[in-house]
């Protein structure tokens, strides 16, 4: 027979965390994009020593606008990362840390935007020139 209470429903995202769990989501990914990229940074630097010309060949396709708009994304990556790092140890390692993680979170949030910004404005500029042509 089956029971007829019925169980909380489920909706929505897996992760029902709030803000907590979206930035323990977003440091796993993070970190793991930071890790992959250095992987490749090794790989194709050690390339030099192997292959010259190919070294050379790698590093001309570094040079695209699609390149450039993952440099972007690296920083935005490796910056969130950072933060928000630092938001856990303030969690970890301060008293009342857990009590203000939520206020922390958006302060790194409002941080992180307030450096993106112009940062990637300067990243992007030489590459919406050259696609674009001169805005000046």
């Amino acid at each position: 027979m089956a029971s007829t209470t019925a169980g909380p429903t489920k909706t929505g995202s897996l992760y029902r965390g709030g803000e907590g769990m979206w930035s323990w989501v977003l440091q796993r990914i993070t970190g793991v994009a930071v890790f992959f990229f250095l992987l490749v940074h090794v790989l194709d630097t050690a390339l030099v020593r192997v292959s010259p010309n190919s070294y050379d060949l790698v590093i001309a396709t570094y040079k695209t606008p699609i390149v450039n708009l993952l440099e972007v994304g690296l920083v935005a990556a490796v910056l969130f990362h950072a933060l928000n790092g630092l938001r856990i140890i303030l969690v970890d390692f301060w008293s009342k840390g857990p009590r203000y993680q939520r206020q922390m979170l958006w302060g790194i949030v409002v941080v992180w935007f307030l450096i993106m910004l112009p940062g990637a404005f300067f990243m992007l500029k030489h590459t919406v020139e050259a696609l674009f042509g001169s805005t000046s």
